[in-house]
């Protein structure tokens, strides 16, 4: 089923979802099993499986020269998606990039992925790889996730890459696509970056995510420019229980998203990370609970593959 078939389903109530990591190479798929099972309980209409590019790294050979390798670190998306699938019974959502993937790859997977029964996607553009600044698109690949949108709704179509192929198929994908609040750090301002996320809309795209933010003013703000601007769909927020003293720095460094003041305070205040990940809880349920009042129609928790949190906070809001 759709994602905003499950929303309308919903009759106004907020549901509950959350997003996963495949599991680093040579680990199995139990580890997500072990995750996902927790929280089970809250009903979960769909999966979030992030989708993770191939990274470089230099290997010393013995002439002294360096080898460079390409490495995935956590392959699977597609198997884990089935495997949620079939032992669930619940949408599976892979993201897929445009950095790595030609456009016949895009293709292709998409194609694997219907064949599955796999009704969602989201589309994202993706990181530059770590040693890279600025992204780089594969040669015959995707620059933005615009363009990877147009794509898919193409395939709804009955749209190939090949023109010469008789009576195919359409496929019948919902596409999701991420927003910032506090707007991309590649943006040169919010207003910009809505400007964009509204012609992914017009391409194709049925809903969004955001990134995550600790202050719901973002968030509140944040959709009231969208709707402003025509934008129509569901916008549903994402949200990450902080959880450590690091995560202070780590989190505006790699994510580019403001901390509140308040927040900030406690964090320092805290003992130890055990207390941090307490305060993380009580401050995430007070987001949840002020957002399902709102009449918002998902709640989507980043677990970063570790459930116990966040089954925490659900316990409290569902």
């Amino acid at each position: 089923m759709k994602v905003t078939e499950h929303i309308n389903n919903a009759n106004g109530n907020t549901l509950f979802s959350f997003e996963i990591l495949p599991p680093l190479k040579g680990q199995n798929v139990q580890s997500i099993f072990d995750n996902i099972d927790p929280l089970m309980e809250f009903k979960p209409p769909f999966i979030d499986v992030t989708y993770h590019r191939e990274e470089y790294v230099y290997k010393e050979l013995d002439n002294g020269l360096l080898q460079k390798k390409v490495v995935k670190k956590r392959p699977g998306t597609v198997g884990i998606c089935a495997a949620i699938q079939n032992k669930y019974h619940v949408d599976a959502i892979p993201h897929i990039l445009c950095g790595g993937f030609t456009k016949e790859d895009t293709e292709n997977f998409l194609i694997d992925l219907d064949f599955l029964g796999i009704d969602n996607v989201m589309a994202l553009r993706g990181d530059a790889v770590k040693t890279e600044t600025y992204f780089k698109a594969e040669k015959e690949g995707h620059h933005y996730a615009g363009e990877l949108v147009t794509q898919i709704s193409d395939l709804n179509k009955g749209t190939y890459l090949d023109e010469d192929l008789l009576n195919s198929s359409c496929t019948n994908f919902c596409v999701g696509v991420a927003a910032y609040p506090e707007k991309h750090m590649e943006a040169p301002s919010l207003d910009s970056d809505i400007h964009f996320l509204k012609k992914k809309i017009k391409n194709g795209a049925q809903y969004i995510v955001t990134q995550m933010f600790f202050d719901n003013n973002r968030y509140f703000e944040f959709v009231e420019k969208c709707r402003k601007e025509g934008i129509t769909v569901p916008i549903i927020p994402g949200l990450k229980p902080i959880a450590t003293k690091k995560q202070l720095n780590l989190i505006p460094h790699r994510f580019h998203v403001d901390l509140p003041e308040d927040l900030i305070l406690e964090v320092v205040k805290c003992q130890d990370n055990e207390h941090v990940r307490q305060l993380g809880i009580e401050w995430c349920v007070q987001q949840s609970k002020e957002l399902q009042k709102a009449g918002i129609p998902v709640l989507h928790y980043y677990s970063m593959g570790k459930s116990d949190n966040i089954k925490a906070i659900a316990s409290q809001v569902f």
